[in-house]
């Protein structure tokens, strides 16, 4: 493994235990891990000079739908609610198969990357004509991000009263079967791994009370995490009360979803007893302000969440209602979202930062990434903070106020996979060419 020294950065900031913000700091890189971080550090491998930038943490992306990249700003779905704007798309995700996951997967990861992110979570929930995980997976080593994909599925077609096509509904045996399947053959649950797999059915309207008990129960089982959509706006604490008699958290717990393995997407609705629930159970929540915006699905309650102690990261959702993967653009939305609900004080720049580096990590159960100090995974961020994006600023740390949405360097596990701003790992252009002729063909047949 490569031996990096950044060397001589404006400011580091660390998010370690102490919260240090280091002036003129050096970062060594040895072995895919962070050996050391100080001033007038020395080293034998490549020099990367850092006057000029701030470094943090790599950003943490805790929710996403990588496939629906491809189907970003879509005739008759562009204006519509969760509900109406699922009905518009699932016809069309029904044409995917393992070319389309793929390609959208790695367009996807690269968008992330140029944004931040060293850690993505992703929530896969339907495998039409071929499609499974591995294409995911797949892309995702060949980007070289570090990846948390999660086995998706909706088994309650429209006919038994669900949202989605009978056509993208799965048996739930099979569901069942092919999870145990994915997380034996990926998953690494050690310190540094590059992909741990979680079970996610996607949501309590497309699969039933017991898929979503036995999948919590095969979980726990396997020793991987849970994940799943809660709470995202008033249609679906509707269709919850109407169908199940009980709000989301309540449905949660009830069914074994509660608890420091599991993270809920969204979760706008939560009201106070929810909130105190997730606290005490140190269940996670992954925030997505962008979407939640799109879809008008409300403002999500973060800072009562933070208040109550509730573990909280960043997701940018899908791209097909974000219509963007770039996880600093989140950040900066969660922090002006909170201030337009509560007030300028209710989140500061450097908390958003927090809760988009080691508050997704935490979510995530990566105690080992999401903060710059020694013995942790090499994941770092470097924002050149020379340009017209911070000039100006007094505080050049604030970097969520006045600063790029892209960086100049990443690296991931000790590896550069941006450098001067392009990603090392792919020919970019030929995968977008890839992604835009795979768009025209489905735009065609629809």
């Amino acid at each position: 493994m490569a031996e990096y020294l950044i060397q001589a950065a404006d400011y580091v900031i660390t998010i370690d235990d102490a919260r240090r913000e280091l002036r003129g700091a050096d970062i060594l890189i040895r072995d895919g891990v962070i050996a050391e971080v100080g001033h007038g550090l020395e080293s034998s491998g490549e020099v990367i000079r850092a006057t000029g930038c701030i470094v943090t943490p790599g950003l943490v992306n805790t929710h996403h739908h990588l496939f629906q990249t491809l189907t970003r700003a879509v005739p008759g779905g562009q204006d519509a609610l969760l509900f109406g704007w699922l009905k518009t798309l699932y016809p069309i995700w029904a044409r995917f198969g393992p070319e389309e996951m793929r390609v959208s997967a790695m367009i996807g990861l690269a968008e992330l990357a140029r944004s931040g992110c060293t850690l993505s979570a992703d929530h896969l929930y339907l495998f039409p004509n071929g499609a499974r995980l591995d294409d995911t997976i797949e892309a995702a080593v060949e980007v070289g991000l570090r990846f948390h994909p999660t086995r998706g599925a909706m088994s309650i077609g429209e006919s038994a009263g669900g949202l989605p096509p009978d056509a993208l509904v799965e048996d739930e045996k099979y569901i069942l079967g092919d999870c145990i399947r994915v997380i034996d053959r990926f998953h690494d649950p050690r310190d540094g791994s590059m992909c741990r797999v979680g079970v996610a059915p996607c949501s309590p309207f497309s699969v039933s009370r017991d898929l979503m008990r036995e999948s919590a129960n095969l979980a726990r089982n396997q020793g991987v995490m849970m994940h799943t959509h809660l709470a995202e706006n008033a249609e679906d604490v509707t269709y919850s009360l109407e169908r199940f008699g009980c709000r989301p958290g309540q449905y949660a717990e009830d069914l074994g979803w509660t608890g420091p393995d599991v993270w809920h997407a969204h979760c706008v609705k939560l009201d106070g007893q929810e909130i105190e629930l997730f606290s005490e159970t140190r269940t996670g929540v992954a925030h997505c302000p962008c979407s939640n915006c799109r879809l008008g699905s409300g403002i999500a309650p973060v800072r009562e969440m933070r208040d109550r102690g509730v573990r909280v990261g960043l997701g940018v959702d899908g791209s097909a209602s974000n219509d963007s993967a770039n996880m600093m653009a989140e950040t900066r939305q969660a922090m002006l979202l909170q201030r337009v609900s509560r007030g300028a004080d209710a989140m500061s720049a450097r908390e958003a930062l927090e809760i988009a580096t080691r508050g997704g990590a935490e979510v995530l159960g990566r105690n080992d990434c999401g903060q710059i100090s020694p013995g942790k995974r090499a994941d770092i961020a470097i924002w050149d903070v020379s340009g017209i994006e911070s000039a100006g600023s007094w505080d050049p740390a604030a970097l969520v106020l006045a600063g790029p949405q892209e960086v100049r360097d990443l690296f991931v596990e000790g590896r550069q996979v941006v450098r001067d701003g392009h990603i090392t790992t792919l020919d970019l252009p030929q995968v977008i060419a890839q992604q835009t002729r795979l768009a025209r063909r489905l735009a065609e047949r629809v």
